[in-house]
């Protein structure tokens, strides 16, 4: 028989334990509420875009410098010359290298960009958004370890692959979590924002690290953030026991959203609008070395002052949006217009300080045109086609690969044959001339007050089987709970996501699009 006091440390124990249970419990169903979920999402989602964000800059001060540094001892070792300063052939070839490497990522990103839309449009959002951190994992330890040329190709190449599905599939939850207008535009905002502090802050943050700790330690750094998003993701979505993929509608496959006039249209505005970032990004520095004598801290820090116009743009525009929402068309265009008079304005600059000024309205014009049309192709989805994002925002991450992939190889070439001047009054010329596109929009964007409804552009109201489940279902989804009158057109699953009933996919797959 068990002594007292032992027998009291065991009840003790065992009422520990229960409480912990309970409060393990109370904690799983506090996860399971929407809104709270909602909101762990967007923090999931931000971190895979800023981690994408700086991999894809972090190397800009580390690997033109460490080339140089592989090619110099190639050169000691077979020459037996230890000068440091390359030739000119030898300099043009090093040139083309580095920039078919930072083009490396933006073009396989193109290339897997229609496939990663269609497989998230089949499989939900949650397993692509895995499956591109892990990817990210991967390339960036590759990254931190890589001592030639082609594991460094290599790496930057998985890059791509992981950002077409991290990038694609986060934005596509965020929208599909985020169904109300103001709402979605305000979680797309905040994402925008984390895009633009991995791009300004990365690097710095590299530069700094490879000159004081090495080459390897900013991407190890990096790779354990992304470690822990991934585990993150794991551990709240539980992407492998979630079963709304099985109910989820058939989407409109991407080659019909790409040949609407609208989606064309805000596509087309997206690749401009990032054309004079992705062409000054690899010419900027040399420019400013041969006409400024720019030190290397002002050439690394830049971009950096353009953070607070960029966060500034996408406040205020998130802002309008919510107070004149048919205007979304006239927020892009206007975008455009300062993006293409700050262009025009980079080449007469004498000094850092001016520069900083053109540079800043770029960014902030950027802020304005993403911030306006990425929720707009989610609106444009809901109101022409099925309530499906990921080929839509495979399309936007399309977009953005064009002038990305294009900028290190082009960019270098027209300042040699035309000049720096040239390049930027074309690229500002193009902006301008592009803004009046956005015009095709306004009627579009009108309907926006009762976008969230979905019957938008149906006169009567919802009419057919699938636009009065899903009037519901945004109905129920604002409100946070599930009638039970309509619980068939609104399982909730084990996560506490939403379900689509087996009718409403039915509909979905055949249903009418409204034109």
């Amino acid at each position: 028989m068990e002594p007292d006091g032992s027998a009291g440390l065991a009840r003790t124990a065992a009422l520990k334990l229960s409480e912990m249970g309970e409060r393990t419990k109370q904690l799983g169903s506090a996860m399971h509420e929407p809104e709270r979920q909602r909101r762990v999402i967007l923090v999931i989602v931000c971190v895979a875009l800023f981690l994408d964000n700086m991999l894809y800059m972090v190397i800009v001060p580390i690997v033109p410098d460490y080339l140089a540094d592989l090619e110099s001892k190639q050169a000691v070792h077979i020459h037996g010359n230890s000068s440091t300063n390359p030739g000119a052939s030898n300099r043009e070839k090093l040139d083309m290298e580095i920039g078919v490497l930072f083009a490396s990522k933006a073009i396989l990103q193109l290339l897997v960009n229609p496939l990663s839309g269609t497989f998230i449009d089949r499989v939900g959002y949650d397993i692509p958004l895995l499956i591109g951190l892990l990817v990210m994992f991967v390339s960036t330890c590759i990254f931190a370890f890589a001592d030639n040329y082609w594991t460094l190709f290599v790496a930057r190449s998985l890059q791509g692959l992981g950002s077409a599905f991290a990038d694609t599939a986060g934005i596509a939850m965020i929208a599909d979590k985020y169904p109300e207008e103001a709402e979605r535009s305000r979680a797309l905002g905040v994402a925008l924002a984390f895009i633009s502090f991995g791009s300004l802050v990365a690097p710095p943050f590299g530069g700094i690290l490879y000159e004081f700790a090495g080459k390897r330690v900013p991407f190890i750094v990096l790779a354990c953030v992304c470690l822990a998003d991934g585990v993150l993701l794991l551990t709240v979505i539980k992407p492998f026991s979630n079963r709304t993929r099985e109910n989820m509608p058939v989407g409109t496959p991407i080659y019909r959203l790409m040949i609407d006039p609208y989606i064309a249209v805000v596509a087309g505005a997206l690749t401009v609008c990032n054309i004079p970032l992705a062409f000054l990004e690899p010419t900027i520095s040399n420019w400013m070395e041969s006409t400024m004598n720019a030190s290397k801290w002002e050439m690394g820090l830049v971009w950096l002052p353009a953070f607070l116009p960029h966060v500034l743009g996408v406040y205020l525009t998130v802002r309008l949006a919510a107070k004149y929402p048919d205007l979304q068309w006239f927020y892009g265009a206007l975008g455009m217009v300062i993006i293409g008079a700050s262009s025009c304005t980079v080449a007469a600059c004498k000094n850092f300080v001016q520069l900083i000024f053109p540079l800043c309205g770029i960014c902030f014009g950027i802020a304005l045109v993403d911030t306006a049309l990425l929720p707009t192709l989610a609106f444009l989805v809901d109101v022409r086609h099925v309530s499906v994002y990921g080929s839509v925002y495979a399309i936007a991450d399309i977009s953005y690969s064009v002038a990305y992939a294009m900028g290190p190889v082009i960019a270098g070439q027209i300042v040699h044959s035309m000049g720096f001047l040239q390049l930027n009054l074309g690229m500002g010329l193009v902006n301008v001339l592009y803004a009046p596109a956005l015009l095709l929009l306004r009627y579009v964007c009108q309907v926006k007050p009762s976008a969230s409804e979905r019957n938008v552009l149906l006169e009567e109201g919802p009419t057919g089987l699938y636009d009065s489940i899903k009037l519901e279902e945004r109905k129920l989804k604002r409100k946070g709970l599930c009638s039970t009158t309509i619980t068939a057109a609104c399982p909730v699953d084990e996560n506490g996501f939403f379900e689509r009933s087996k009718s409403s996919s039915s509909e979905d797959s055949s249903g009418p699009e409204y034109t």
